[in-house]
Parts: structure tokens; C-alpha cells; sequence
């Protein structure tokens, strides 16, 4: 199975925001190479939002290119085979957590689509949340100006409303 046949799966099973699920179906059949950085007209991006359930905090990297905090994630690679597993590696490489990551049950959490500068145009993201393993200790990576956990009730004063519903959909489904 390649990587575009998986999304397509898993957006296909994925049954929330039918409107934006049917908008990333219709993105790929027209575009197969769509789930890749160099597709002009938008590609798919997998992310997820590291969670520390025990803790009650989230773990949001400063973006080096737009000086805001956001989840984990960025582009699919020649490598994946999935898109969950395109999610984790984002989360583990910006994160700096090499060991016991593990995305939540339940494939995406959400997905939001967003406008990005030409010659790309948009990110069609795949959200996932990355339940972090107690004790875990962070790391800035190369694509970070700071990496910094936020208790849940902090994340609306820092992060866009993106961040802030991902979280929420995330705490509903632990």
C-alpha cells in the first residue's frame, strides 16, 4: 500500500467534517501527487498535538518560519507509507521525545485546512494527538525556535484557534 492509498483510507473512515473529508478526497483524485510537498495546488500534512494526560499539559513548538505555537507536524516523505506514521515521525523529530510516543486510538483527530504562501497555496492537515509517556524530556529541534508544555488552560492566550480545537478534541476522545 502506498502512502496516498492509506490517506485516501483513512480520510474515507474518517467520519467528522464530512465537508473538509470530501474537499481532501477530491484534493487527491485529482492530484496524486497530493500528498506531497511539491503538488502546487496543496498537500496533505500530517500532524499531532503531544499530550501529557497524567500532567494535564500539551507540548507546542514556537514554527521557526511563522513565529507561532503549533502541534507538531509538517510534510509527508518519500519514506512513509502512512499517514499516521508520517504524524508520529513529525512528532517525534520536532519533539525530541525518541522514545514512547504512541498517537491516540482512533486515527485523525481533526482536520483543517489552511492557506500557506505560493507556490504550494494549501495544507490539507491530518491532526492526530501523541500521547507522551510520563517522564518524557523534550528537545528543540533545528525547526524550532522553543519547545515549552502549556497546562491546557494556557493554550487559548498562545496558539490559534487551530491548536485550541485539536486540543479539545483531542481531551474529548482520552
Amino acid at each position: 500500500m502506498t502512502l496516498y492509498d492509506d490517506t485516501v483510507l483513512v480520510l474515507k473512515s474518517y467520519e467528522d467534517q464530512p465537508e473538509l473529508r470530501d474537499l481532501y478526497l477530491e484534493h487527491l483524485a485529482a492530484h496524486p501527487d497530493g500528498v506531497y510537498k511539491p503538488c502546487e495546488a496543496g498537500h496533505i500534512t500530517g500532524s499531532a498535538l503531544v499530550i501529557d494526560p497524567v500532567g494535564g499539559r500539551v507540548l507546542l513548538t514556537l514554527h521557526k518560519k511563522l513565529g507561532l505555537w503549533l502541534q507538531m507536524g509538517g510534510h509527508c516523505e518519500p519514506g512513509d507509507t502512512t499517514i499516521a506514521g508520517a504524524a508520529l515521525r513529525e512528532a517525534v523529530e520536532e519533539s525530541g521525545i525518541a522514545d514512547g510516543l504512541t498517537l491516540l486510538p482512533g486515527g485523525p483527530v481533526r482536520l483543517d485546512r489552511h492557506p500557506i504562501p505560493a507556490p504550494c497555496n494549501w495544507h490539507l492537515d491530518v491532526q492526530y494527538a501523541a500521547l507522551a509517556p510520563v517522564g518524557a524530556v523534550e528537545a528543540i529541534s533545528e525547526e524550532s525556535l522553543d519547545l515549552r508544555w502549556f497546562p491546557y488552560e494556557e493554550v487559548a492566550a498562545v496558539a490559534d484557534t487551530s491548536v485550541v480545537r485539536l486540543m479539545e478534541a483531542a481531551r474529548a476522545r482520552l
